[in-house]
């Protein structure tokens, strides 16, 4: 009984579980509304009865919590007299989909499937449960509209099919309205499941399994900004900028320029860089290819730096390992040869003149990335791809002096590309590093030494989780055992293992850390411990699975508690808190582009908007991230995309910001994907790997 599978499927779930949200059903009969159900958001227990009313062949199925008493009985006669239907009540251990069934058997037989019309509307609170909005808790009597899917060219045909509706009114549409942030138009009832948005995977979510193929494409929410003409024409600025970034070699595009600022200085804007294009390469490859998108430039981005990766690098008379991918690239046009040429850069010009250690990780993960969206596995199984993954992980994965599971690191080896006292083991490169070490496992061939280096990475992969996930977790009761901890603690006994000195503790954490929530903090060192935040690192770690389920939901409940600290009026902080006065001197060296507040020392930038709403949405939080989202859409179009902001709320745009800034312009389109159409998050990410020992971590009163 096709037309009745929705709210059967809904009344199993309904019968399954032992607590259940309550739901507050309309059935819309002609221009009246009748109200059933119970309207409250407090959760209630599973119902003893159900009832189903049922009218010319299309049913509405409802619990309810007790017999329905007198004035219930009455109030369903009024209803007969304007629009006779049937009112069925079953017992919730005896109700079937059977017996559903065989009520209607007759009167589905004379109706076509093209006359129901039923829409799911779900809203996922923090808890990942279905819940109503406020204004329907507050007026049960609402208005009641029949949702159509206005994705592609369905959009002209579905309007007529409303217009039609309007004017026969006497097949009244019966709708089930539950709250949601998808409209799904009744063709697709099928595929509902599939689109559900999911809590993280590590909570029972399989995202490695899940196919992209046969899941259905977006559709966009009635209450959705998507919805609006200002924020339509946004996305629309926002995809022209992007394409107007392209940069061609030969014919062909290798990747997008940093920024196109038309009255700022090019310095080294005027190139390619790995790290910038990943958010620019992953809203080519989310964006479906009959709407523009190009996985091709990826492919030639990848292929192009791993030709880089093979040429000498030489800085002054020292040469670099041979695994180092190059921070950017540029092309030239040779008038001498009458050719172009490609121009490398692997730190010999970047500002400290240090080798980039993410632009290798990130070179991986992307290769993933695109691997997982179009399952073209030719690419990755290419000798010259598999030699480029190994030269990068044995530069990794050599042995030496280190104690520690992590990579050791200068300072500006990363997206922090200056000074700023992340020298050791920051948590953005063990992150990425332990990112990439997942995603080089999937795609390695054990052919030759293949199998000797998956075995090392295996290795690896336990030892850097267990060492991230005990030494570098905070959250309050953590806090106060190392404001507790004894000094000069000697052998495998020691509690301080790192011999940190409690008096060292910054008196802002005191202050910053909440009783509900926690993070993994910037850097673990012997007397030394960075307690700062680092956005990067935390969200890396949430969608490499890096960190546990209940320290990814830990990390999401901090953000909450302190969005005016870390969000503000402008997403997102890339640290917090800023180095100021004599810390800010001795730490950057007096550098007047990291004052306080500003770059990367506590300046907000718009572009880690895309790795928050997958991380929002990978641990069934999307909320958190709409609203970021709903910040950005108010100013970074009106502000000329700008690279970053600067202030304690990301107020100003940054005194020495580029406009246009390209990782500004993909950043915010991929995160509108990711909302959208939350199916393309298994390419940004990773399900836990059930097979690593997790250390046995609990998040104390973080709840």
């Amino acid at each position: 009984m096709s037309t009745l599978r929705s709210p059967c499927d809904l009344l199993e779930d309904v019968k399954e579980a032992e607590v259940v949200p309550a739901l507050y059903f309309t059935l819309s009969v002609g221009d009246s509304e009748k109200e059933l159900g119970d309207s409250s958001e407090k959760e209630v227990k599973s119902p003893d009865f159900i009832i189903v009313l049922i009218h010319e062949g299309q049913c509405i199925v409802t619990p309810i919590e007790e017999q329905p008493s007198e004035t219930t009985t009455e109030k369903g006669a009024d209803d007969a007299s304007e629009k006779s239907f049937d009112f069925i009540m079953f017992e919730k251990s005896k109700f079937t989909e059977k017996s559903l069934c065989s009520q209607n058997e007759e009167e589905e037989a004379l109706e076509s499937p093209e006359e129901a019309s039923q829409t799911e509307n779900v809203k996922w609170t923090d808890n990942g449960k279905t819940s109503l909005e406020s204004n329907q808790r507050e007026s049960p009597k609402i208005s009641t509209e029949i949702f159509q899917d206005t994705v592609g060219k369905e959009e002209s045909s579905k309007s007529e099919e409303e217009n039609e509706s309007t004017d026969k009114l006497d097949k009244p549409m019966k709708t089930l309205r539950v709250q949601s942030n998808e409209n799904i138009s009744k063709s697709n009832n099928a595929n509902v499941a599939q689109m559900s948005l999911k809590p993280s995977p590590s909570v029972g979510s399989s995202l490695e399994n899940l196919e992209l193929d046969s899941l259905l494409p977006a559709v966009r929410s009635v209450d959705s900004p998507l919805g609006s003409t200002e924020n339509g024409a946004m996305l629309e600025e926002a995809w022209e900028g992007l394409q107007k970034s392209y940069v061609y070699y030969k014919g062909k595009p290798v990747g997008t320029l940093a920024a196109m600022d038309p009255i700022a200085e090019a310095l080294n804007y005027n190139q390619v860089f790995i790290r910038d294009f990943v958010p620019s390469g992953l809203a080519c490859l989310m964006r479906p290819a009959n709407a523009g998108g190009d996985p091709e430039i990826v492919k030639n981005f990848l292929l192009k730096t791993l030709h880089l990766q093979g040429w000498e690098k030489r800085i002054d008379n020292f040469t670099l390992g041979e695994g180092v991918m190059p921070a950017s690239f540029k092309v030239l046009y040779d008038s001498h040869r009458q050719k172009e040429t490609l121009v490398a850069d692997f730190g010999g010009s970047a500002i400290g003149r240090v080798a980039p250690v993410d632009s290798g990780f990130w070179w991986i993960i992307l290769l993933r990335s695109y691997t997982k969206c179009t399952h073209d596995y030719t690419l990755s199984e290419l000798p010259e791809v598999q030699k480029g993954m190994k030269l990068i992980l044995n530069l990794c994965l050599s042995d030496g002096f280190d104690t520690f599971p992590t990579l050791l690191c200068a300072d500006g080896c990363s997206m922090i590309d200056r000074r700023m006292g992340i020298y050791g083991y920051p948590i953005e490169i063990q992150a990425l590093f332990y990112f990439a070490l997942r995603s080089s496992r999937q795609m390695l061939k054990p052919e030759r030494d293949g199998k000797e280096l998956i075995e090392r990475i295996d290795k690896r992969i336990r030892a850097l989780s267990f060492h991230i996930q005990k030494y570098y977790w905070l959250d309050f009761t953590q806090l106060n055992n190392i404001y507790r901890y004894k000094t000069e603690e000697y052998s495998h006994t020691a509690v301080n293992k790192f011999n940190v000195i409690p008096e060292s503790i910054p008196d802002w954490v005191f202050d910053f850390m909440p009783l509900r929530g926690g993070y993994l903090i910037g850097n673990v060192s012997p007397a030394r411990m960075d307690f700062r935040w680092f956005l990067v690192g935390n969200c890396i770690a949430i969608l490499s699975s890096l960190a546990t389920p209940a320290q990814a939901t830990a990390i999401m409940d901090l953000i909450e508690e302190r969005w005016e600290d870390l969000i503000g009026e402008m997403p997102l902080k890339i640290v917090y808190p800023a180095l100021e006065g004599h810390e800010w001197r001795t730490v950057t060296g007096f550098d007047p582009k990291n004052t306080r507040w500003s770059y990367h020392n506590g300046g907000s930038w718009p572009v880690l908007i895309w790795l928050l709403t997958a991380a929002c949405i990978k641990t069934g939080r999307p909320q958190i991230a709409k609203r970021a989202i709903e910040l950005i859409e108010q100013r970074l179009s009106k502000d000329g995309w700008p690279e970053y902001y600067d202030g304690k709320t990301g107020r100003y745009v940054g005194k020495q910001a580029r406009k246009y800034q390209t990782w500004s312009i993909s950043g915010y389109l991929v995160a509108k994907m990711l909302i959208e159409n939350p199916a393309n998050l298994p390419i940004i990410s990773l399900e836990e790997d059930k097979r690593i020992a997790k250390p046995k971590l609990t998040r104390s009163i973080s709840f």
